[in-house]
């Protein structure tokens, strides 16, 4: 898939999310490193790096002759964390496709991205999780931010993207919940036409100065995803 992120990175995050989950807790063992490499299908040198990832976000104790000891760590720091669309029996890797990417003028309804700049980046994407279709997502950003944000340069982790591409990092974000109509665009994607009605999460998202940054809205299937957000 364009834009996938490195097969360490996406393990690491499978893992973090399982971990948020609680399908996953700390104490557990994972299973000796040769046997996971083979069932995940990689080697054993690109899981120890991502091993290595959670060791680094505190979520993981490995000690030599003992094994990968889960951990009650940083789970703020993965890549996803701000993704809070879960498989209804909980985790699952996020993963994109990207449908269009077009600067545009900003449509006269759309809420204030903190510029003037007439024209903001429109970006339409197919979400899965563990390659099951989930989500559409309608996402509008500043035209304040220029930079090489392209079809063949942008990651399927979005606000990676925003964070390599574009100098922009995404340091809060706010979603309201509701209902809506899937849009024409939309086509048979989640497998129900254009006007059926599903889950929305409309979200305004902040750059590290407080400013709005980005705005979107995401259809998804109740009945293969579940909004999840966690309190401390």
């Amino acid at each position: 898939m364009r834009g996938a992120l490195p097969t360490y990175l996406r393990i690491a995050e499978r893992l973090t999310r399982d971990i948020v989950a609680g399908r996953l807790r700390p104490g557990d063992r994972l299973p000796p490193e040769r046997s996971m490499a083979a069932h995940l299908g990689v080697t054993v040198t690109t899981l120890r790096k991502a091993l290595a990832i959670l060791t680094e976000r505190g979520l993981l104790g490995r000690r030599q002759g003992s094994g990968n000891t889960i951990l009650a760590g940083d789970t703020s720091r993965g890549v996803y964390a701000l993704f809070r669309l879960e498989r209804p029996e909980g985790g699952g890797l996020p993963t994109a496709e990207l449908l269009s990417l077009v600067r545009r003028d900003k449509p006269a309804d759309l809420p204030y991205l903190g510029s003037a700049v007439p024209q903001a980046w429109n970006i339409r994407r197919l979400r899965f999780l563990d390659n099951v279709p989930v989500a559409i997502e309608d996402i509008w950003l500043d035209g304040r931010f220029s930079g090489k944000l392209t079809p063949d340069t942008i990651s399927e982790s979005l606000y990676r993207s925003y964070s390599e591409l574009l100098g922009l990092t995404i340091a809060r974000a706010e979603d309201r919940l509701g209902a809506g109509p899937l849009p024409d665009w939309a086509g048979d994607r989640l497998g129900a036409p254009p006007g059926s009605v599903m889950a929305l999460a409309r979200r305004r998202a902040f750059d590290a100065d407080g400013r709005p940054a980005e705005v979107s809205s995401t259809w998804f299937d109740p009945d293969r995803a579940a909004y999840v957000a966690r309190l401390p």
